[in-house]
């Protein structure tokens, strides 16, 4: 185990999503896939229950670090991201959260300091638990709705296609490089590199 008595983690990295297979491959679910890259990419297994999610320890972008995927769904995400927080005494400048965003293509990154939920009802209960928005937060584009009137939930609920699921592989990938990069020079050159 990285952290013991003496060590703890210096920064929480969040990927939200839902739990459950039929979540799997959904839009929503950009968070999770995040997290699974980092699994692979690191070796480092993010299945250990605590704080009401699944957790992985370990050293990423030079810092030790607490990787999270809240259990709780989507809209109760908070309570896992407050409760380690509390926990670590982790400012929430220190917190990382991974989610997916219809705003942007299938893919596109965008890197923020922090910021409004923006419709992200993840977001939206984290920002209430932790009872601020000065948070930093790596959003997923999992592409706009087709049309006005298609139900939000059922967008974001819904699969990708083959072609859009490997281009998500491949922005998973680019999101765990940006988060080492926050890690490593900070949000401003992150920012730059991959916004």
């Amino acid at each position: 185990m990285l952290f013991g008595r003496k060590s703890k983690p210096e920064w929480l990295l969040v990927f939200l999503g839902n739990p459950g297979l039929q979540y799997d491959n959904t839009r929503h679910n950009a968070g999770f896939r995040t997290a699974d890259a980092l699994a692979a990419k690191t070796g480092v297994q993010i299945k250990r229950a605590k704080f009401e999610a699944l957790v992985g320890e370990l050293e990423y972008g030079g810092v030790p670090v607490l990787a999270m995927k809240p259990q709780t769904f989507m809209n109760n995400s908070g309570n896992a991201v407050y409760a380690a927080a509390n926990f670590y005494k982790i400012d929430p400048s220190h917190i990382i959260v991974v989610c997916d965003d219809v705003s942007l293509p299938v893919g596109k990154l965008r890197l923020r300091k922090k910021g409004s939920a923006g419709g992200h009802n993840g977001l939206k209960d984290i920002i209430l638990q932790l009872g601020t928005q000065e948070f930093p937060r790596v959003r997923i584009g999992v592409g706009q709705k087709p049309h006005p009137d298609y139900d939000l939930a059922d967008w974001v609920l819904g699969r990708f296609s083959k072609e859009d699921a490997a281009v998500m592989d491949e922005a998973a990938k680019r999101a765990c490089q940006a988060i080492e990069a926050v890690l490593e020079d900070g949000m401003d050159r992150a920012m730059s590199r991959f916004n």
